[in-house]
């Protein structure tokens, strides 16, 4: 099968994935086939840390992540602590790369989840960067994108527009300059 990352407005972007199943026999091939399109994003684009299985069509409660030392998976993953204290960052999206998107997300979470053994683990307090990359991707699973996140109007703005005018963006989060994130 020749998965790709669905583009912004593809209905399956909007629904809600379902949990994973125990015992569900088509998820190791799904999850095989979510981390290969990590791989090949990251071969292709030279960035990409984390994709959400929805955005391959995949209408499951699991992320694929490879923070540079190797790909794991997070099964049914929830946030279960979110910090008071906030922050607002240029997002990007593998669903639409040509554009950046001001959003405000929680400087710290903790993550519930499974792992492939089906062993209950926690990821947390987690870092700022890690912390809005989870953000990014459990909204995902719930058919939330970056964009229904946008700080104002004014907050979506293309990549093109972002490298002709960066120090006046850049100015506008706490977070200086957009990573090449992830999803």
């Amino acid at each position: 099968m020749n998965d790709r990352v669905l583009p912004l407005g593809d209905p399956r972007l909007r629904s809600v994935a379902a949990p994973v199943r125990e015992g569900d026999p088509a998820f190791p091939e799904e999850r095989r086939r979510l981390h290969a399109m990590l791989a090949a994003f990251r071969a292709e684009y030279g960035f990409g840390r984390a994709i959400a299985a929805p955005q391959i069509g995949i209408l499951k409660r699991f992320i694929a992540v490879d923070l540079g030392s190797g790909p794991f998976t997070l099964v049914n993953p929830s946030i279960s602590w979110r910090s008071d204290e906030l922050f607002q960052l240029w997002d990007d999206c593998m669903c639409f790369p040509t554009l950046l998107v001001r959003v405000q997300r929680s400087v710290s979470i903790l993550v519930e989840y499974a792992d492939d053994e089906w062993n209950a683990r926690t990821l947390g307090p987690l870092d700022r960067g890690r912390s809005e990359l989870l953000q990014h991707e459990i909204d995902h699973l719930d058919g939330v994108l970056a964009v229904d996140r946008a700080a104002s109007p004014e907050a979506i703005i293309s990549r093109e527009a972002y490298a002709a005018h960066r120090a006046l963006f850049d100015a506008q989060v706490d977070g200086g300059s957009p990573r090449a994130s992830r999803s």
